[in-house]
């Protein structure tokens, strides 16, 4: 408790003398401002759940994660577009933290090459967590006797067109929240920064890339129509929708190439087309994901 007063005063007073004036500089890019850090949360990001001026809490990722600073740019425009779709991600923010707190918040660091580094001040990536750490559980697995009590199964074909759509090069990765007093838990779909394949931005497609670990959430799919209505919905997105979400981005989070983002937009478009290849081409595929699906398969548009 005495860190959590310690920090909350001090970027209080960090907000009035300065972050109020540079959140105001700023426009809408500083969505919420950081107020207390929490702990830092495993995975190759190395990101930190913090408690924001919104009273929520967030995965917040910084600019100088190792992985690379464009995994910001991904994570924003994949999980901003996949919400668009109707989607089950967590709401997405960028999100100021102030170099008060990372001067005094020892826990504010990153590890890389040996190194152990503060994390980078300024506009972050903020991920709204997806549960109540005060009244929900949340599991990042569930075996496999479990999934009958998960709400939303049929949520996991919706994503996977989303994912070959975008060239997820990571696996689908979801976390499993229970409310309190439900017996049922509700896939919420996470960790979209390897989108456009992560700081490439390029697409090489690949049967297996992008999809769940397991068989058993693509039981239910038997045709076409299990992939909607998000299938229909790429399929009839527009650049526009697209350009409007991207146009938020922080440009040093793309390194301010702003033509590479542009072609990055324009290929989104192209690929409208290709998704029933993908998918056809996974369900062609070893894994053989749809073993209820014998219709015979309608031509690609």
């Amino acid at each position: 408790m005495q860190s959590f007063e310690l920090n909350f005063a001090a970027t209080n007073q960090f907000w009035r003398a300065e972050g109020g004036t540079l959140h105001r500089a700023m426009g809408l890019l500083a969505q919420i401002y950081a107020v207390q850090h929490i702990r830092k949360l495993r995975g190759g990001s190395q990101a930190h759940l913090i408690r924001a001026s919104d009273g929520q809490y967030y995965v917040t990722k910084f600019k100088n994660n190792p992985q690379d600073i464009r995994i910001l740019a991904c994570e924003y425009l994949g999980t901003r577009i996949g919400r668009l779709l109707g989607l089950p991600m967590p709401e997405v923010k960028i999100i100021d933290v102030s170099e008060w707190l990372i001067t005094n918040t020892p826990e504010l660091r990153i590890d890389t090459a040996g190194l152990s580094i503060p994390c980078a001040t300024g506009l972050q990536l903020g991920i709204r967590y997806a549960a109540d750490p005060e009244l929900d559980q949340i599991f990042d697995y569930l075996p496999e006797g479990m999934l009958g009590r998960l709400s939303n199964r049929s949520d996991f074909p919706l994503v996977l067109a989303f994912d070959k759509w975008t060239c997820n090069s990571d696996g689908r990765q979801a976390v499993f929240v229970k409310r309190r007093g439900s017996r049922l838990y509700n896939a919420i779909f996470i960790d979209q920064g390897y989108c456009f394949n992560a700081g490439s931005w390029d697409f090489p497609d690949q049967p297996l890339r992008g999809v769940y670990a397991r068989n058993s959430v693509y039981a239910a799919v038997t045709s076409w129509q299990s992939f909607e209505p998000v299938l229909s919905r790429i399929e009839q997105i527009r650049f526009e929708e697209l350009h409007a979400i991207a146009e938020e981005i922080p440009e040093e989070w793309y390194q301010h190439d702003s033509d590479g983002l542009n072609r990055l937009l324009n290929a989104l478009c192209d690929r409208r087309t290709l998704i029933r290849d993908l998918i056809t081409a996974f369900r062609n595929s070893s894994r053989n994901p749809f073993p209820n699906w014998n219709a015979p398969e309608p031509p690609s548009t």
